[in-house]
This record gives structure tokens, sequence and C-alpha cells, in this order.
């Protein structure tokens, strides 16, 4: 994505973000100090395996999470808004109006009950003072801009008598009905075959970058965060363990875990050789292994890496990588 169409503005910004679900059993680290910041106009994509955080992170911006068994600390502010501060009320104005999200599976997240356009218009009216039928031309506007074939008759059907491709495209639709600043998308392709997948990311970086919301991009595909991001935050087992502009991530890994991504991928990859995956699987949240999380599953680790979890690297203002070896290539088993 061209980075000279990026706005300036400061519009998201998580400092040291944990969360915790707390349970009579065990307390879940899901979170563990992430900081991380988007500029208007920018796309983040926050890579990593299921398990590591992503959704979490998206959730606990929006104050979805449960409240009774979670525990939240730390900063979050969208617009200079603290989120954590906002009552009742005030997330209802920041949900779908300043910030909007579109989740990983459109079947769940859309009432079954309600028509598709229904459901729009109710999220036009409940964020805008409009008739029903301003509301109602709103929803249709937004069917044609998302490429929804015949959309008056379209905005009339219930979710199950739609595609899992236009129920994704009626759910960026709802996403995008009252101007949102702030897009957040939670594995929004993942569920779709490889044709609507690309259709669909082509789809919302147009949109992106005609309407200029910053945008968070949670995803476990490298194809498409080199297809949608302009930076990349690489997240394990609760931390963001590298960051930087994707061109460099993708063409330089420093961390041993992003390495692994890459080498684990078919992209690129000889024919005649087989893809080298991660060794072992990532840790029990419940019980984070001393020091660095990934020093179970690392092929270059140290003594003093089961000490203390590394602290930031810089190797320039935008690059940053959580490694005492980082860039050192894999020199053998642990």
């Amino acid at each position: 994505m061209d980075g000279s169409t990026r706005a300036s503005t400061r519009l998201v910004e998580i400092e040291d973000l944990t969360v915790q679900f707390v349970t009579r059993e065990a307390t879940v680290n899901a979170v563990n100090g992430v900081s991380l910041q988007v500029n208007s106009g920018e796309v983040l994509c926050i890579l990593g395996e299921s398990g590591s955080g992503k959704s979490v992170t998206l959730r606990a911006l929006m104050r979805l999470l449960p409240e009774g068994r979670t525990r939240i600390s730390g900063s979050m502010k969208v617009d200079g808004q603290d989120v954590m501060l906002l009552d009742r009320r005030g997330l209802q104005k920041l949900r779908g109006g300043l910030v909007s999200m579109i989740f990983q599976e459109p079947m769940t997240a859309l009432d079954p009950v309600y028509t598709v356009g229904e459901q729009i218009i109710e999220t036009v009216r409940q964020h805008k003072k409009v008739t029903r039928a301003e509301a109602r031309a709103r929803a249709l506007e937004l069917f044609e801009l998302v490429k929804i074939p015949s959309p008056e008759s379209r905005l009339d059907a219930y979710p199950h008598e739609l595609s899992g491709g236009l129920r994704q495209r009626a759910m960026i639709a709802m996403a995008l009905s009252c101007g949102p600043r702030l897009l957040l998308a939670d594995e929004p392709t993942t569920a779709l075959d490889a044709t609507v997948q690309i259709q669909v990311l082509i789809l919302l970086r147009r949109l992106q970058r005609e309407m200029g919301m910053g945008t968070i991009f949670v995803t476990h595909d490298l194809g498409v965060a080199s297809e949608i991001a302009d930076r990349i935050a690489v997240m394990y087992a609760g931390r963001i363990v590298e960051e930087g502009p994707v061109a460099q991530i993708l063409s330089d890994p420093r961390h041993p875990y992003t390495q692994g991504l890459m080498a684990s991928t078919v992209h690129g990859q000889d024919r005649a050789h087989d893809i080298k995956a991660i060794p072992g699987s990532p840790p029990d949240l419940r019980r984070l292994p001393p020091g660095c999380s990934f020093r179970p599953r690392c092929t270059i680790s140290t003594p003093v890496c089961r000490e203390m979890v590394p602290p930031p690297s810089y190797f320039a203002p935008d690059r940053m990588v959580r490694c005492v070896r980082a860039g050192q290539p894999p020199t053998g088993p642990t």
C-alpha cells in the first residue's frame, strides 16, 4: 500500500495492554504488555498463530470482553478518547460510530431473525439522526459500494439466504455504515474460498483508501498480510515480538518466530524440499514458560532467554524486535 497516502494523525495508542481471563481453575494470560500505535489512513496487520492474542486485543479495544471474568490493565486511546474510562453511553457511541469491527464469521455475527438490510438500517439510525427511509437509502448505497449484485432485493434477504462471500460483504457494509475512523477486521476472509477471499481483500483495500480509515487487520496468513498491510506486528503468546513496515518484515525477518512463519509457507519455497514447520506448539497461556515464551521452540536460544523476557530492540525508529539474538540465523536444535 502506498505509504505516501497515509495521514500523520495518531488514531490509536495502546500502551502496555494486559488481558487476563480468570476462572476458578486458572488464570489465562491472553495479552501480555502489548503496545501499538496506528495512524489515520494506515493499515496495521497483527500476524500470528491461533491463540496468540490477536482477536483478544481487538475485542479489548472495543471493550467487548466479558467483564465478570476479565482483567484488563494498561491504556487504550482511540482518537484521543481513553477507552478504559468510557461509560455505557460512551461505549455505544464508540462502537459502530468511531470504531467498527468486521468479525471472522458473519453467519454468527449477523442476527438470523432479521434481514441484513434491517440490521444495517438499525445501525445507521442508532448513530445518525435520520429517518427510516434515509437509513434504507444509506443501506442500499452501501450494498452498491461493496459490489453486492441486485442490492435492492438483497436488502430484504436473511443471512442464511446469502452465500458466504455476500454475507461478508454485507458485514463490511454494516461496519462502514456510519463512516468509522477506525476499522477492526478479525480474520474476515478466513471462512471464504480463495477466489472470494481475493475479491474481499481488494474491496477492503480500496474502501480503506477511499475513506481514509485507520485499520487493524488480524490474520495468520502471510499472503493476506502482504496484500493489505502497511505495517506488520508479529504476535506470539500475547506479546508483540516484531514490528515494522510490511516490506522489511517480509524480506528481512529478524525474530526467530517470524523467520519460522516465513519458512513455514509454501510461497517462494523450492518444491523439491519439505516445508520447514516450527517445532513444538504454542505455550499454554495458563502457564507461560519463564523468560522468552518462544524459547522452548527456538533453535538459537541461549541460557539468558530463560531468565528474562527480551526487551524491545530498535533497528530503526519504526522497526522493533524482542530477541536477544535478533537477526542471527538458526544454528540447530536448542
